[in-house]
């Protein structure tokens, strides 16, 4: 046998880790079917709703954008990569940048007579938003990036999408406030009430933003491809 025969020896691709190594291929359609089931009965089905009611349905409202995040992570690494990139681009400007606007411009109209003409702008806002943190992973995982790697840059990405950040921006920055003063609670942030219990104040609203962005730290720092190396012993 000549040295240019040698071959690395392949992956042992033994137990669980293995099993999903081998079907990888077709393996990011899983959380594909829910991402896309969910995502239509929040965005088509059910009414747009500002307000968290409880955890659970903080959970159900944050799984579309876990499972999407899977899916992409996933998705194999193909030639049509330069095509994928451009088509997401048309669909932003065909669908998603006119859709907002469209839903802007009514609440400017219903603002003064509906109570809840900007449920659909802020449901429509967090799709936007969901949408950009994908597009980015997408770019990435076309353009090389390791599924464990897609993986924990979209857990750190939803982390930060939920710390809150927005909202403790939105009271420092927006000077409309009913009698001229800043509140001293973030009554409209819903995702933290449902975990703390209550409006939460613009220390705790803090606090909670930090706890979130170590947590996102935390997850890029971890050694998640070596552990899949490790599984598949190679």
């Amino acid at each position: 046998m000549t040295a240019e025969t040698v071959r690395p020896p392949a992956p042992a691709q033994s137990g669980w880790v293995g099993a999903l190594y081998r079907h990888r291929s077709w393996l990011w359609l899983v959380p594909a079917v829910p991402a896309v089931l969910i995502t239509l009965l929040v965005m088509v089905v059910l009414p747009p709703d500002q307000t968290l009611d409880n955890l659970g349905d903080w959970l159900f409202k944050v799984s579309p954008f876990v499972f999407a995040v899977a899916t992409v992570a996933l998705f194999p690494r193909t030639k049509v990569g330069p095509a994928l990139i451009v088509l997401a681009v048309f669909a932003y400007m065909s669908y998603l940048d006119t859709e907002l606007v469209m839903r802007v411009q009514a609440y400017a109209r219903d603002a003064a007579t509906d109570d809840n003409a900007f449920q659909p702008v802020y449901q429509f806002e967090l799709f936007v938003t969901t949408f950009i943190v994908l597009f980015g992973l997408l770019a990435y995982r076309l353009g090389g990036g390791r599924t464990a790697n897609v993986l924990k840059a979209g857990i750190a990405s939803i982390l930060v999408v939920v710390s809150g950040v927005n909202d403790l921006t939105f009271w420092a920055l927006n000077d409309v406030w009913a009698a001229g003063t800043k509140p001293t609670e973030l009554k409209w942030a819903s995702h933290m009430i449902v975990f703390l219990g209550g409006p939460p104040s613009v220390p705790a609203a803090v606090a909670f933003m930090a706890v979130h962005l170590i947590l996102a730290a935390a997850v890029l720092a971890l050694p998640l491809g070596r552990w899949v190396n490790r599984a598949l012993a190679v």
